[in-house]
């Protein structure tokens, strides 16, 4: 088996994070994002991952091949030169992708859920046509790509941004294809959800599995944060243990092993806490990601915000509404910040109480 997934935008969504690091290499609950999907295809007996980039290609290359290499499994880099949409990378991995006559598995790499790879290709190889997509239900349709299915599953037709309530049942971004499917795609830029699924649709090639459990695209800050409350939760579910377990924590709280947490604190509800993290004394942090390295000094207090690399937030002060510090900000004592998407490198001396970008 084999996967191709689909890593090559600039990340624009979720800066000022991917200013630093490419987007698939921005660590969620403590893990690169795109080894949470990589982990999952090892485990439903993938052999073979064909990364589709373009941007920052030597940064990914370097940094995934150590940690690939332990999972033992092929890590094959295919190198857009333009932006090919989401079929065209399938496209220029045609010659990889048809090597064998098994299906294989694309994935958008924002996606997030509890993947089921194994349940998807049985589904798959027991319908027997040219493709399955996972579907997943959603409370806001409008905001994408509904799609229409009977009680097997073949798909009847997509409906772009519905304005009125048709279905809750949307593209969740993961697939299986035969490689018959490449002959349906040129090298050129190509949307294979506007393009090549609905074709497929009319000549009833094309079903939907549908996703149990959660799913999230976490490509925003705002679904970066609701995205790793469900993971939490559904770590919870699978597997407590991995959770921390202390007098100063409420709900679901990732501290890494390394990190330190000084008395008087409390941390939770939906906390990621990352390598090398201090968190001094009587410090208030709930539905937060924390990354490497940063320090967080006594008594402030964090709501809904990701903490860049290397940051520093000074005593006594407070951050809320989706507030994002890029790499090394230092935030200077008893300031407030609303909604703050600051830059890398900076220093906050002055409070920032409507949400804006501070460059």
């Amino acid at each position: 088996m084999r996967a191709l997934i689909l890593v090559g935008g600039y990340g624009t969504r979720l800066r000022p994070l991917t200013l630093s690091r490419p987007k698939p290499l921005v660590e969620f609950a403590n893990k690169p994002i795109l080894l949470h999907q990589i982990e999952a295809l090892v485990d439903a007996g993938v052999k073979q991952v064909i990364l589709a980039v373009s941007y920052r290609a030597e940064q990914m290359e370097l940094e995934l091949k150590q940690k690939v290499e332990k999972l033992g499994i092929e890590l094959i880099f295919s190198h857009e030169t333009e932006p090919l949409g989401t079929a065209g990378p399938l496209a220029l991995a045609k010659d990889i992708l048809t090597q064998s006559t098994e299906p294989f598995f694309v994935l958008n790499s924002d996606v997030i859920c509890d993947f089921p790879f194994k349940e998807l290709e049985q589904f798959h190889r027991n319908h027997g046509k040219e493709g399955t997509i996972i579907v997943t239900k959603v409370e806001e349709p409008s905001k994408y790509g509904v799609v229409l299915y009977d009680d097997n599953g073949l798909i009847d037709k997509f409906i772009e941004k519905p304005q009125e309530f048709i279905s809750n049942k949307i593209n969740a971004g993961i697939y299986i294809l035969n490689p018959s499917v490449l002959s349906r795609i040129e090298l050129k830029p190509t949307s294979i959800e506007k393009e090549v699924f609905p074709k497929m649709c009319q000549e009833n090639e094309l079903y939907a599995f549908d996703l149990s459990g959660f799913w999230m695209d976490i490509g925003q800050p705002r679904d970066f944060l609701t995205g790793m409350c469900l993971y939490l939760n559904s770590v919870r579910n699978r597997n407590p243990a991995l959770l921390y377990n202390n007098p100063c924590v409420v709900g679901n709280v990732l501290i890494h092993p390394s990190a330190k947490v000084g008395t008087g604190c409390r941390i939770g509800p939906n906390v990621t806490i990352g390598p090398d993290v201090i968190v001094e004394d009587g410090v208030c942090i709930k539905r937060c990601t924390i990354l490497k390295g940063a320090l967080i000094k006594s008594h402030s207090w964090l709501d809904s915000c990701i903490i860049g690399w290397r940051c520093i937030v000074g005593r006594w002060v407070r951050l809320e509404g989706t507030t994002v510090l890029g790499e090394d900000v230092i935030v200077q004592d008893e300031i407030y910040i609303n909604g703050g998407q600051v830059l890398p490198h900076k220093s906050i001396a002055v409070s920032v109480p409507e949400p804006q970008i501070i460059m």
